[in-house]
């Protein structure tokens, strides 16, 4: 099965303009499709519920306190859930969510999580995993 878009579609580059402070970690969440694997546009509205539904991200960046102990500063017997450059399955409610655009019509998603906030670690094709309503 092929997918829709590739990694760079799905996640474009773009400066988020935020670093998490303490125990938050920052994730960008996959683009939206915007058309069908037979070229078909998706009306805005498709478009619209499919952005707010996806539950996959990438984490960007991670807060120095994250998976930490926080009165002793030590690292979680089990170690940090993920890493920069993961993808992870977030919860569709919740965090601090903002867009920043990437070009004039394309718009990147990022949210800050708590790190206990996470859902887990996806461990195979971040693409292949779909959103539903």
């Amino acid at each position: 099965m092929s997918n829709e878009q590739t990694l760079e579609e799905a996640f474009p580059k773009a400066d988020p303009g935020v670093t998490p402070f303490g125990s938050y970690v920052l994730i960008q969440i996959r683009n939206a499709i915007t058309k069908t694997k037979s070229g078909i546009e998706l009306v805005s509205d498709t478009r619209e519920t499919e952005k707010w539904n996806t539950q996959i991200g990438r984490v960007v960046s991670v807060g120095p306190l994250a998976f930490k102990n926080r009165n002793t500063m030590d690292s979680w017997p089990e170690g940090a859930w993920c890493e920069e450059g993961d993808y992870v399955r977030v919860a569709k409610y919740g965090g601090d969510r903002w867009e920043v655009p990437v070009d004039k019509e394309t718009a990147a998603l990022f949210v800050i999580f708590k790190d206990t906030d996470l859902i887990g670690k996806v461990t195979s094709d971040p693409l292949a995993i779909r959103a539903f309503i």
